[in-house]
Order: C-alpha cells, then sequence, then structure tokens
C-alpha cells in the first residue's frame, strides 16, 4: 500500500539507491517461484534497511522472519567484518532457496539461519544484538519484542515492518478471523509507552518502526 501518491512513490524510488544485481536476481526469482512474494521488502524498503545497517554499524544483527533472505541481505551490508546475522524462519521449505542468495554474497559465512520458532529459539541465543529486525507473523510481535528486548544491547535498534497494516490500524471493529490488526494495534502502543525504548514510525510501504533502547 501506497500511503503517498504513487507518482511522488516511484520519484522517491527513482532518486534512492540503485538494488544490487544479486538482490535484483533475488526480487526476480521470488516473483517467478514463491507464494506470497509482495512479503518481500524490495527495492526502496531494502535500501532503507541497508542505510539504517550502516548507520548502526551493528556487530549483530538479529532478523525474525527470514522468507526468501532479501531482507537479511540488506542488513548485513552494514554489519562489521567480525559480526554476524542470525536469522529465523519457521518455513524450511525457503531455507534453501534463501541460502542459495547469501552464500552468492559477499556475507554467506556471517549469516547464521534457524529453522524453527522464534520463541524458543530466541532464548538460546548466546549473544546480544545491536540491531534487531522483527518481520514474521504479527500475532506474536508483541511476545518477540519480549525475548528479545533484554537480548538487544543499550543504544540498539528494533525495526518493526508492517505496523501501519494497510491502514487497518485505525479500524475499530475486526472480523473474527483477523487477528493480525488488533495484535499490531497493541505492539503499536508497547512501543510507544514501553519506557525502555523511543520510537518513532515511518509511513515507509506498510510502516516501519524504528525503536532505540535508551
Amino acid at each position: 500500500m501506497h500511503f503517498i501518491p504513487e507518482n511522488i512513490d516511484d520519484y522517491v524510488v527513482k532518486h534512492s539507491e540503485d538494488e544490487p544485481v544479486l538482490l535484483q536476481k533475488l526480487n526476480r526469482e521470488t516473483y517467478q517461484k514463491i507464494l506470497q512474494p509482495r512479503m518481500l521488502s524490495g527495492h526502496y524498503q531494502g535500501r532503507v534497511l541497508s542505510m539504517i545497517s550502516k548507520l548502526v554499524n551493528p556487530k549483530n544483527v538479529l532478523e525474525i522472519g527470514t522468507y526468501t533472505g532479501y531482507s537479511a541481505l540488506c542488513l548485513a551490508e552494514g554489519i562489521q567484518v567480525n559480526g554476524e546475522l542470525h536469522t529465523i524462519d519457521i518455513n524450511e521449505e525457503l531455507y534453501d532457496f534463501s541460502r542459495k542468495y547469501f552464500d552468492k554474497s559477499n556475507y554467506g559465512n556471517q549469516i547464521v539461519q534457524h529453522l524453527g520458532n522464534a520463541l524458543e529459539i530466541i532464548p538460546k541465543l548466546d549473544k546480544t544484538f545491536d540491531l534487531i529486525f522483527i518481520d514474521a507473523d504479527k500475532e506474536n510481535y508483541s511476545n518477540y519484542f519480549d525475548a528479545i528486548i533484554d537480548k538487544l544491547n543499550s543504544g540498539g535498534i528494533i525495526l518493526s515492518d508492517n505496523v501501519l497494516w494497510s491502514g487497518k490500524i485505525l479500524e475499530t471493529t475486526f472480523k473474527k478471523e483477523d487477528t493480525s490488526t488488533p495484535a499490531l494495534i497493541e505492539y503499536n502502543r508497547l512501543l510507544k509507552n514501553d519506557k525502555r525504548v523511543e520510537t518513532v514510525v515511518l509511513p515507509i510501504r506498510d510502516g516501519l518502526t524504528i525503536s532505540r533502547k535508551k
């Protein structure tokens, strides 16, 4: 969903950094072969993730929700030479797909994949992180926050995707089967009120929150 006029959005993309060739190929193959390709971060948001990572220059990055690996590769662009990016996904069918692109990149030996339930995996990670990206099942966003906040270094950054949820966060009534919208509303409220972080919501694509641990 675009929150600004499409012609302005096109101008923004055109005057931002180009999409790296490897990511162009990953983007194309995702749309050709994988279900729900819109889950991909894509060119513009990918360049935003890359820029934030380069500004933070993290030693260790945690990503919750790998999908086909596009956002992980963007975040890896800012990582320190001795750092690691740990990415977690529950979908084993996408593991080899993303691994293929990780190994084609300059960061393959720094990207560690975890397969399974993130809420079970995170407590077992014997690391702290400078940058964490949450982009998985929306119902568990608040639970992911609780799981990672003590593993985030002071001054570290949490990036949360899809926090505007195509504008549905403005709704006051929900269909019975819609568990994502109320979960995101609660998550946005949590970030606003939790005194351990300071938060800014950016109307980029489907909404991206930047939260900094005090």
